[in-house]
């Protein structure tokens, strides 16, 4: 099955929810190939009264994060956020690409958070779990106007996405960048463009991802690159190439993490894997579980990024080189949170 064959999704599976008792199974079991009907994206209200998520993760380098939207229409089928849906009632599956939860009230429920007096300046990651910049942000534009509060406020934020529309808001991150106060993330997997529209259909190219690093460097905003995930057997090989153009392009550090195939994750990759490549399947699953001590999946703090074993360690020693040699090894700068305001406060002070 060819990547058209699924309209521009990631999958057709909707596997059962693990926590709900009954599941409604609608495939045509007696036309296992025939080619499914475009299924339309949806979008559901969240009221959500809050709208920072606060984590203690040893594997993540901030506290607070902000989501605009629950579920991502990019599709890319590796995703670890994918299982977080079943939290809302639906699949980790085709649910997680086309039933999206939005949050109109985000900028307001921002301006609100940073104004409590208990509000202590920090970094505020966008997002940190599915993608702030997916395609209906161009749209609904949350994401700008949660950046445009930040930097009314001076509040640090690192941005990490994999779309080439972050560049409209070069504007914003820019302001905040002149205080310390912004940096962004382009995560870049491939750069052969038929295997980037497989992982993630609806995600932008590697090309004009790229061409967002040159961008956004160009505008002053400090940018690195995530290599995120690797897929042991099928884009490890690529990590040099993709250092060496994301340096050319002006990234200043990289980073990267080991594909991470939590339940049902799991079943919704390996299905990827036979339907698109079922040449290399095998060989590909095989090396995820020598990098994950027999299994797809390893759960514990400080391992499940980089994973284990002999060929984890060749990954992890050829990204090393390759970073060293293009000048990525270091980390960006510090986001700083001296320049923070309440402007909320300030006002009233100067009306009365």
């Amino acid at each position: 099955m060819s990547s058209a064959d699924l309209d521009g999704r990631g999958t057709r599976l909707n596997p059962a929810n693990r926590f709900e008792r009954i599941h409604v199974d609608l495939s045509d079991c007696d036309e296992p190939d025939a080619a499914a009907p475009a299924v339309p994206t949806e979008l559901y209200r969240d009221a959500s009264r809050s709208v920072l998520a606060e984590n203690d993760s040893p594997d993540l380098g901030f506290r607070f994060s902000l989501n605009p939207y629950r579920g991502c229409e990019h599709g890319c089928i590796y995703c670890y956020a994918r299982p977080s849906h079943e939290y809302l009632g639906f699949s980790a599956g085709l649910d997680f690409e086309r039933k999206l939860m939005v949050k109109p009230d985000a900028p307001a429920l921002l301006r609100a958070a940073l104004l409590a007096p208990r509000w202590q300046p920090q970094v505020i990651a966008l997002s940190g779990n599915t993608d702030c910049y997916q395609p209906v942000e161009r749209r609904l534009q949350l994401t700008r106007a949660c950046l445009a509060v930040l930097a009314e406020f001076r509040n640090p934020v690192s941005v990490i996405t994999k779309s080439a529309l972050v560049t409209r808001d070069a504007d914003l991150l820019a302001a905040l960048a002149e205080h310390g106060a912004a940096q962004a993330f382009l995560s870049i997997t491939s750069l052969d463009a038929d295997l980037a529209r497989r992982m993630e259909p609806r995600a932008a190219t590697p090309e004009r991802r790229l061409q967002a690093v040159a961008a956004l460097a160009a505008a002053g905003v400090p940018v690195g690159v995530m290599i995120a995930p690797v897929v042991p057997g099928l884009n490890d090989h690529e990590i040099p190439a993709i250092l060496e153009q994301a340096a050319n392009a002006g990234a200043r550090s990289a980073s990267w993490v080991m594909l991470r195939l939590a339940s049902p994750l799991d079943q919704l990759f390996a299905d990827w894997l036979e339907k698109q490549f079922p040449d290399r399947a095998a060989r590909v699953l095989g090396r995820i579980r020598q990098c994950r001590g027999g299994q797809l999946n390893d759960t514990r703090f400080r391992i499940r990024q980089r994973g284990l074993g002999p060929y984890a360690e060749q990954i992890r020693n050829l990204f090393d080189l390759a970073a060293r040699r293009r000048g990525l090894d270091g980390r960006l700068p510090p986001l700083n949170a001296a320049a923070f305001r309440r402007v909320g406060k300030q006002l009233e002070l100067q009306l009365g």
